[in-house]
Protein backbone atom coordinates (compact mmCIF):
# COMPACT_ATOMS: atom_id res chain seq x y z
CA UNK A 1 0.00 0.00 0.00
CA UNK A 2 1.24 3.94 -1.19
CA UNK A 3 2.10 6.26 1.46
CA UNK A 4 -0.36 9.07 1.14
CA UNK A 5 0.39 11.99 -0.49
CA UNK A 6 -0.36 14.74 1.94
CA UNK A 7 2.04 13.08 4.94
CA UNK A 8 5.07 15.03 6.36
CA UNK A 9 7.65 13.03 6.68
CA UNK A 10 8.95 12.72 10.64
CA UNK A 11 10.83 15.67 12.20
CA UNK A 12 14.79 14.28 12.34
CA UNK A 13 15.87 13.64 15.54
CA UNK A 14 18.00 16.44 17.69
CA UNK A 15 21.47 16.06 17.62
CA UNK A 16 23.09 14.57 20.82
CA UNK A 17 25.28 17.89 22.13
CA UNK A 18 28.80 17.33 22.34
CA UNK A 19 30.40 16.08 25.67
CA UNK A 20 33.43 17.95 26.37
CA UNK A 21 35.95 18.42 29.78
CA UNK A 22 35.97 21.87 31.72
CA UNK A 23 40.13 22.05 31.27
CA UNK A 24 39.27 22.60 27.13
CA UNK A 25 36.09 24.78 27.31
CA UNK A 26 37.40 27.68 26.02
CA UNK A 27 37.29 26.10 22.27
CA UNK A 28 33.68 26.15 22.55
CA UNK A 29 33.05 29.70 23.46
CA UNK A 30 29.31 30.16 21.75
CA UNK A 31 28.00 26.85 21.23
CA UNK A 32 26.24 24.13 23.58
CA UNK A 33 28.06 21.51 25.39
CA UNK A 34 27.48 18.81 27.61
CA UNK A 35 29.87 18.30 30.83
CA UNK A 36 29.35 15.19 33.32
CA UNK A 37 30.84 15.97 36.89
CA UNK A 38 29.84 16.67 40.36
CA UNK A 39 28.33 20.21 42.62
CA UNK A 40 31.28 22.30 43.65
CA UNK A 41 29.33 24.91 45.12
CA UNK A 42 26.01 26.86 44.11
CA UNK A 43 25.38 30.41 45.29
CA UNK A 44 21.02 31.60 44.72
CA UNK A 45 20.19 35.25 44.28
CA UNK A 46 16.34 35.62 43.65
CA UNK A 47 15.42 33.78 40.54
CA UNK A 48 19.22 33.04 39.30
CA UNK A 49 21.38 29.85 40.08
CA UNK A 50 24.93 30.09 40.22
CA UNK A 51 25.90 26.41 40.31
CA UNK A 52 30.26 25.76 40.02
CA UNK A 53 30.41 22.58 38.73
CA UNK A 54 33.83 20.41 38.74
CA UNK A 55 34.68 17.30 36.45
CA UNK A 56 38.36 16.62 37.38
CA UNK A 57 39.87 19.01 34.92
CA UNK A 58 38.86 21.81 36.22
CA UNK A 59 36.17 24.33 37.43
CA UNK A 60 32.75 25.80 35.41
CA UNK A 61 30.22 28.46 36.81
CA UNK A 62 27.14 27.64 35.64
CA UNK A 63 24.22 30.25 35.26
CA UNK A 64 20.40 28.87 35.65
CA UNK A 65 17.53 31.61 35.02
CA UNK A 66 14.20 30.97 36.19
CA UNK A 67 12.44 32.02 33.30
CA UNK A 68 14.96 30.48 30.63
CA UNK A 69 14.13 26.85 31.81
CA UNK A 70 11.43 24.55 32.70
CA UNK A 71 10.50 24.66 36.01
CA UNK A 72 11.28 20.76 36.58
CA UNK A 73 14.75 22.05 35.49
CA UNK A 74 15.10 24.67 37.69
CA UNK A 75 13.62 22.89 40.83
CA UNK A 76 16.74 19.73 40.10
CA UNK A 77 19.69 22.40 40.00
CA UNK A 78 18.14 24.41 43.33
CA UNK A 79 17.89 21.22 44.69
CA UNK A 80 21.81 20.03 44.08
CA UNK A 81 23.72 19.26 47.17
CA UNK A 82 27.57 19.66 47.66
CA UNK A 83 29.24 16.61 45.39
CA UNK A 84 26.00 15.58 43.80
CA UNK A 85 27.03 14.09 40.47
CA UNK A 86 25.13 15.69 37.32
CA UNK A 87 25.09 15.65 33.52
CA UNK A 88 24.79 19.40 32.62
CA UNK A 89 23.99 20.94 29.13
CA UNK A 90 24.06 24.59 28.19
CA UNK A 91 25.51 26.90 26.19
CA UNK A 92 29.44 28.21 26.79
CA UNK A 93 30.32 32.13 26.62
CA UNK A 94 33.83 34.07 28.14
CA UNK A 95 33.36 35.85 31.16
CA UNK A 96 36.27 37.12 32.59
CA UNK A 97 34.92 37.03 35.86
CA UNK A 98 33.43 33.64 36.49
CA UNK A 99 36.76 30.65 37.56
CA UNK A 100 38.50 29.97 34.37
CA UNK A 101 36.98 32.93 32.24
CA UNK A 102 34.15 30.79 31.27
CA UNK A 103 30.43 30.90 32.62
CA UNK A 104 27.54 27.96 30.97
CA UNK A 105 23.92 29.41 30.66
CA UNK A 106 22.04 25.96 31.66
CA UNK A 107 19.55 24.76 29.70
CA UNK A 108 19.42 21.02 31.25
CA UNK A 109 20.23 19.48 34.62
CA UNK A 110 20.13 15.62 35.14
CA UNK A 111 21.06 14.23 38.40
CA UNK A 112 23.04 10.73 38.12
CA UNK A 113 23.13 10.98 41.75
CA UNK A 114 22.12 14.01 44.72
CA UNK A 115 24.12 13.58 48.39
CA UNK A 116 21.21 13.22 50.90
CA UNK A 117 21.45 16.54 53.31
CA UNK A 118 20.57 14.18 55.91
CA UNK A 119 24.31 12.62 55.15
CA UNK A 120 26.34 15.66 53.73
CA UNK A 121 29.71 15.65 52.17
CA UNK A 122 31.75 15.68 55.42
CA UNK A 123 34.87 18.40 53.89
CA UNK A 124 33.12 21.34 54.15
CA UNK A 125 34.47 24.84 53.75
CA UNK A 126 35.25 25.32 57.12
CA UNK A 127 38.83 24.43 58.36
CA UNK A 128 39.50 20.84 58.99
CA UNK A 129 42.19 18.93 61.20
CA UNK A 130 44.99 17.49 59.56
CA UNK A 131 43.96 14.01 61.22
CA UNK A 132 40.67 14.89 59.86
CA UNK A 133 41.26 15.24 56.35
CA UNK A 134 43.78 12.30 56.58
CA UNK A 135 41.06 9.89 57.66
CA UNK A 136 39.03 11.32 54.56
CA UNK A 137 41.51 11.16 51.89
CA UNK A 138 39.21 9.33 49.40
CA UNK A 139 36.67 12.46 50.18
CA UNK A 140 39.95 15.23 50.44
CA UNK A 141 40.96 14.13 46.76
CA UNK A 142 38.58 16.20 45.30
CA UNK A 143 39.42 19.29 46.68
CA UNK A 144 41.24 22.04 44.16
CA UNK A 145 44.68 21.92 46.19
CA UNK A 146 44.76 18.09 46.29
CA UNK A 147 44.11 18.05 42.60
CA UNK A 148 46.65 20.63 41.78
CA UNK A 149 49.55 18.66 43.53
CA UNK A 150 48.57 15.02 41.86
CA UNK A 151 48.78 16.87 38.35
CA UNK A 152 51.72 18.18 39.38
CA UNK A 153 52.91 14.84 40.60
CA UNK A 154 51.87 13.34 36.65
CA UNK A 155 53.50 16.15 35.39
CA UNK A 156 56.72 15.35 37.08
CA UNK A 157 56.25 11.37 36.64
CA UNK A 158 55.82 11.78 32.91
CA UNK A 159 58.91 14.20 32.66
CA UNK A 160 61.28 11.98 34.29
CA UNK A 161 60.63 8.98 31.69
CA UNK A 162 60.79 11.90 28.73
CA UNK A 163 64.01 12.69 29.86
CA UNK A 164 65.97 9.47 30.48
CA UNK A 165 63.95 7.99 27.17
CA UNK A 166 65.71 11.27 25.29
CA UNK A 167 68.96 10.15 27.10
CA UNK A 168 68.90 7.16 25.61
CA UNK A 169 67.75 4.55 29.27
CA UNK A 170 65.32 2.00 28.52
CA UNK A 171 62.65 1.62 31.02
CA UNK A 172 63.57 -2.13 32.72
CA UNK A 173 61.51 -2.50 35.92
CA UNK A 174 62.65 -4.48 38.70
CA UNK A 175 60.85 -7.12 41.44
CA UNK A 176 58.47 -5.45 44.74
CA UNK A 177 59.27 -9.26 46.28
CA UNK A 178 62.78 -9.92 46.89
CA UNK A 179 64.82 -12.18 48.35
CA UNK A 180 67.19 -9.54 50.31
CA UNK A 181 68.26 -6.11 51.55
CA UNK A 182 69.27 -3.28 49.02
CA UNK A 183 69.99 -0.88 51.72
CA UNK A 184 70.11 -1.93 55.30
CA UNK A 185 67.89 -5.05 56.97
CA UNK A 186 66.74 -3.13 59.89
CA UNK A 187 64.34 -1.07 57.22
CA UNK A 188 62.82 -3.95 55.47
CA UNK A 189 59.36 -5.30 55.30
CA UNK A 190 59.05 -9.15 55.91
CA UNK A 191 56.58 -11.61 54.50
CA UNK A 192 55.80 -14.89 54.14
CA UNK A 193 56.46 -16.27 50.44
CA UNK A 194 54.83 -19.57 50.18
CA UNK A 195 55.91 -22.61 52.65
CA UNK A 196 58.92 -21.91 54.48
CA UNK A 197 60.52 -18.96 52.32
CA UNK A 198 60.98 -15.42 53.80
CA UNK A 199 60.61 -12.59 51.09
CA UNK A 200 60.76 -8.51 51.40
CA UNK A 201 59.12 -5.57 49.89
CA UNK A 202 61.75 -3.56 47.70
CA UNK A 203 63.82 -0.91 49.34
CA UNK A 204 65.09 -0.16 45.86
CA UNK A 205 65.24 -1.67 41.99
CA UNK A 206 68.95 -0.82 41.83
CA UNK A 207 70.23 -4.05 42.54
CA UNK A 208 68.21 -5.79 39.30
CA UNK A 209 69.31 -2.50 37.26
CA UNK A 210 72.73 -3.24 38.06
CA UNK A 211 71.86 -6.30 35.96
CA UNK A 212 69.67 -5.25 33.21
CA UNK A 213 72.76 -2.47 32.32
CA UNK A 214 74.55 -5.48 31.33
CA UNK A 215 71.87 -6.36 28.87
CA UNK A 216 71.41 -2.95 27.56
CA UNK A 217 73.71 -0.33 28.43
CA UNK A 218 71.65 2.30 30.03
CA UNK A 219 68.54 1.61 31.68
CA UNK A 220 66.26 2.65 34.48
CA UNK A 221 63.01 1.22 36.84
CA UNK A 222 60.39 3.19 38.05
CA UNK A 223 57.76 1.73 40.90
CA UNK A 224 56.90 1.93 44.51
CA UNK A 225 59.98 1.33 47.28
CA UNK A 226 59.36 0.47 50.75
CA UNK A 227 61.19 1.68 53.87
CA UNK A 228 60.21 -0.14 57.97
CA UNK A 229 61.73 3.23 59.54
CA UNK A 230 60.07 4.40 62.27
CA UNK A 231 59.73 8.06 61.13
CA UNK A 232 57.54 10.72 61.65
CA UNK A 233 59.04 13.26 59.89
CA UNK A 234 57.30 15.65 57.07
CA UNK A 235 59.80 14.22 54.74
CA UNK A 236 59.31 10.05 55.15
CA UNK A 237 56.41 7.50 53.64
CA UNK A 238 56.65 3.87 54.57
CA UNK A 239 55.88 3.56 50.79
CA UNK A 240 57.24 5.89 48.14
CA UNK A 241 57.91 6.03 44.22
CA UNK A 242 61.40 5.81 43.16
CA UNK A 243 62.52 6.43 39.41
CA UNK A 244 66.15 4.99 39.11
CA UNK A 245 68.39 5.21 36.16
CA UNK A 246 71.89 3.38 35.73
CA UNK A 247 74.31 3.18 33.41
CA UNK A 248 77.56 0.77 32.02
CA UNK A 249 80.80 2.45 31.80
CA UNK A 250 79.70 5.24 33.57
CA UNK A 251 81.23 6.76 36.76
CA UNK A 252 80.36 9.23 40.07
CA UNK A 253 80.64 12.39 37.45
CA UNK A 254 78.62 11.00 34.68
CA UNK A 255 75.98 10.61 37.72
CA UNK A 256 76.24 13.63 38.82
CA UNK A 257 76.32 15.47 35.22
CA UNK A 258 73.08 13.56 34.21
CA UNK A 259 71.06 14.55 37.84
CA UNK A 260 72.19 18.32 36.89
CA UNK A 261 70.18 17.76 33.39
CA UNK A 262 67.60 15.80 35.12
CA UNK A 263 66.42 17.55 37.99
CA UNK A 264 66.51 20.82 35.61
CA UNK A 265 64.16 18.99 32.76
CA UNK A 266 62.06 17.96 35.15
CA UNK A 267 61.14 21.46 36.63
CA UNK A 268 61.55 23.59 33.62
CA UNK A 269 58.21 20.82 32.30
CA UNK A 270 56.44 21.76 35.30
CA UNK A 271 56.62 25.09 34.71
CA UNK A 272 55.89 24.75 31.23
CA UNK A 273 53.18 22.97 31.64
CA UNK A 274 51.77 23.19 35.18
CA UNK A 275 51.96 26.57 35.80
CA UNK A 276 48.20 27.07 36.78
CA UNK A 277 48.54 24.49 39.65
CA UNK A 278 51.29 25.92 41.31
CA UNK A 279 49.32 29.45 40.98
CA UNK A 280 46.77 27.09 43.02
CA UNK A 281 49.51 26.11 45.28
CA UNK A 282 50.42 29.66 45.84
CA UNK A 283 54.09 28.16 45.02
CA UNK A 284 56.33 31.06 44.51
CA UNK A 285 57.84 30.17 41.24
CA UNK A 286 61.18 32.41 41.12
CA UNK A 287 62.95 30.22 42.65
CA UNK A 288 62.58 27.48 40.74
CA UNK A 289 63.23 29.79 37.58
CA UNK A 290 66.84 29.24 38.28
CA UNK A 291 67.38 25.58 38.48
CA UNK A 292 69.13 24.92 35.58
CA UNK A 293 72.89 23.21 34.99
CA UNK A 294 75.45 23.67 36.58
CA UNK A 295 74.40 23.00 40.51
CA UNK A 296 77.33 23.91 43.39
CA UNK A 297 79.11 20.82 44.75
CA UNK A 298 80.68 20.17 47.71
CA UNK A 299 82.44 17.61 49.23
CA UNK A 300 81.23 15.72 52.69
CA UNK A 301 84.39 16.69 54.08
CA UNK A 302 83.09 20.56 52.75
CA UNK A 303 79.86 20.19 54.07
CA UNK A 304 81.33 19.44 57.72
CA UNK A 305 83.36 22.10 58.01
CA UNK A 306 79.82 24.21 56.79
CA UNK A 307 77.99 23.21 59.01
CA UNK A 308 80.59 23.78 61.41
CA UNK A 309 80.87 27.28 60.96
CA UNK A 310 77.23 27.87 61.32
CA UNK A 311 77.35 26.40 64.76
CA UNK A 312 76.27 22.72 64.26
CA UNK A 313 78.16 20.40 66.47
CA UNK A 314 77.92 17.60 63.63
CA UNK A 315 81.02 14.95 63.71
CA UNK A 316 82.55 14.14 60.57
CA UNK A 317 81.38 10.47 59.91
CA UNK A 318 77.86 10.67 60.86
CA UNK A 319 75.10 10.79 58.19
CA UNK A 320 72.81 14.00 57.70
CA UNK A 321 69.91 14.81 59.27
CA UNK A 322 67.03 17.11 58.33
CA UNK A 323 68.45 20.08 60.30
CA UNK A 324 71.67 19.54 58.80
CA UNK A 325 70.31 18.93 54.93
CA UNK A 326 68.79 22.04 55.49
CA UNK A 327 71.49 24.21 56.64
CA UNK A 328 73.93 23.25 53.74
CA UNK A 329 71.01 23.89 51.45
CA UNK A 330 69.81 27.40 53.01
CA UNK A 331 73.39 29.07 51.29
CA UNK A 332 72.01 27.89 47.79
CA UNK A 333 69.50 29.10 45.42
CA UNK A 334 69.98 25.35 43.08
CA UNK A 335 69.98 21.69 44.38
CA UNK A 336 73.61 21.23 46.01
CA UNK A 337 75.47 18.10 45.12
CA UNK A 338 77.28 16.71 48.62
CA UNK A 339 79.91 13.94 47.32
CA UNK A 340 82.38 11.51 48.32
CA UNK A 341 80.38 10.79 52.02
CA UNK A 342 82.69 8.02 54.14
CA UNK A 343 82.07 4.97 53.32
CA UNK A 344 80.93 3.30 56.74
CA UNK A 345 77.57 5.18 56.44
CA UNK A 346 77.27 4.08 52.76
CA UNK A 347 75.58 0.88 51.19
CA UNK A 348 77.76 -1.79 51.16
CA UNK A 349 77.97 -1.86 47.16
CA UNK A 350 79.37 1.63 47.09
CA UNK A 351 82.48 2.16 44.91
CA UNK A 352 85.24 3.24 47.47
CA UNK A 353 87.24 6.76 46.27
CA UNK A 354 91.20 5.55 44.64
CA UNK A 355 92.32 8.62 46.51
CA UNK A 356 90.90 7.98 49.72
CA UNK A 357 89.52 4.39 50.30
CA UNK A 358 87.36 5.37 53.38
CA UNK A 359 85.60 7.53 51.01
CA UNK A 360 82.62 6.46 49.09
CA UNK A 361 81.88 7.84 45.41
CA UNK A 362 78.81 8.55 46.04
CA UNK A 363 76.52 11.80 46.14
CA UNK A 364 73.54 13.28 47.41
CA UNK A 365 71.31 15.87 46.05
CA UNK A 366 70.38 17.95 48.17
CA UNK A 367 67.19 20.37 47.26
CA UNK A 368 67.11 24.29 48.48
CA UNK A 369 64.22 25.71 51.02
CA UNK A 370 65.34 23.24 53.12
CA UNK A 371 63.62 20.34 51.31
CA UNK A 372 66.24 17.91 52.00
CA UNK A 373 67.24 14.88 49.92
CA UNK A 374 65.85 14.45 46.67
CA UNK A 375 68.81 11.73 44.91
CA UNK A 376 70.85 9.49 46.48
CA UNK A 377 73.42 7.69 44.53
CA UNK A 378 76.91 6.84 43.09
CA UNK A 379 79.23 4.33 41.57
CA UNK A 380 79.00 0.86 42.24
CA UNK A 381 81.77 -1.39 43.05
CA UNK A 382 82.98 -3.18 39.99
CA UNK A 383 85.04 -5.84 41.27
CA UNK A 384 84.33 -9.18 42.60
CA UNK A 385 86.44 -10.11 45.51
CA UNK A 386 85.76 -6.11 46.87
CA UNK A 387 82.03 -6.96 47.09
CA UNK A 388 82.19 -10.16 48.60
CA UNK A 389 84.40 -8.32 50.96
CA UNK A 390 81.72 -5.96 51.90
CA UNK A 391 78.90 -8.41 51.51
CA UNK A 392 80.72 -10.12 54.67
CA UNK A 393 81.91 -7.14 56.75
CA UNK A 394 78.06 -6.21 56.56
CA UNK A 395 76.93 -9.47 57.26
CA UNK A 396 74.97 -10.19 54.80
CA UNK A 397 74.23 -13.64 53.17
CA UNK A 398 76.86 -14.63 50.36
CA UNK A 399 73.80 -17.05 49.06
CA UNK A 400 71.32 -14.18 48.74
CA UNK A 401 73.38 -12.50 46.67
CA UNK A 402 75.17 -14.85 44.38
CA UNK A 403 73.10 -13.68 41.29
CA UNK A 404 74.22 -10.05 42.69
CA UNK A 405 77.77 -11.35 42.72
CA UNK A 406 77.45 -13.25 39.17
CA UNK A 407 77.48 -9.50 37.60
CA UNK A 408 80.89 -9.11 38.75
CA UNK A 409 82.23 -12.77 37.10
CA UNK A 410 80.63 -12.01 33.57
CA UNK A 411 82.24 -8.80 31.76
CA UNK A 412 82.21 -6.78 35.09
CA UNK A 413 82.07 -2.63 33.70
CA UNK A 414 82.21 0.51 36.01
CA UNK A 415 78.49 1.40 36.53
CA UNK A 416 76.42 3.90 37.97
CA UNK A 417 73.65 5.55 38.92
CA UNK A 418 71.03 7.69 41.25
CA UNK A 419 67.21 7.34 42.81
CA UNK A 420 65.49 10.33 42.65
CA UNK A 421 62.23 9.84 45.06
CA UNK A 422 59.16 11.62 43.64
CA UNK A 423 57.19 12.53 46.60
CA UNK A 424 60.44 14.40 48.41
CA UNK A 425 60.40 15.80 44.14
CA UNK A 426 56.82 16.99 44.49
CA UNK A 427 56.76 18.32 47.70
CA UNK A 428 59.84 20.70 47.15
CA UNK A 429 58.86 21.91 43.66
CA UNK A 430 55.13 22.31 44.74
CA UNK A 431 56.40 24.49 47.75
CA UNK A 432 54.71 21.56 50.57
CA UNK A 433 55.08 21.44 54.48
CA UNK A 434 54.71 17.61 54.49
CA UNK A 435 55.30 14.67 51.91
CA UNK A 436 51.91 13.38 52.85
CA UNK A 437 50.23 15.65 50.27
CA UNK A 438 52.08 14.49 47.46
CA UNK A 439 50.76 11.17 47.10
CA UNK A 440 47.15 10.01 46.61
CA UNK A 441 47.14 7.21 49.16
CA UNK A 442 50.16 7.89 52.17
CA UNK A 443 51.56 5.41 54.21
CA UNK A 444 53.28 6.36 57.15
CA UNK A 445 54.05 5.03 60.67
CA UNK A 446 50.29 5.18 61.82
CA UNK A 447 48.76 5.40 58.98
CA UNK A 448 47.59 2.31 56.84
CA UNK A 449 43.70 3.90 55.85
CA UNK A 450 41.97 4.39 54.00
Amino acid sequence: MSEPANTAPAPAAKAALPIVSIENISKWDGQEVTIRGWLYNMRESGKLLFPIFRDGTGLLQGVVVKSAVSPEVFARARELTHESSVIVSGKVRADKRAPGGYEMDVIDVQVVQLVSKDDPFPITPKEHGTEFLMEHRHLWLRSQRQNAILRVRHEITKACRDCLDQEGYLQVDAPILTPAACEGTTTLFETQYFENEKAYLTQSGQLYSEATVAAFGKVYCFGPTFRAEKSKTRRHLTEFWMVEPEAAFATLEDMMALAERFVSFVVKRVLENRRRELETLGRDISNLKKIEPPFPRITYDEAVEILKRKGSEFQWGGDFGGTDETLLSEDFEKPVMVHRFPAAIKAFYMEPDPQRPELALGVDVLAPEGYGEIIGGGQRISSYDLLLQRIKEHNLSQQAFDWYLDLRKYGAVPHAGFGMGIERAVSWICGLEHVRETIPFPRMLHRLRP
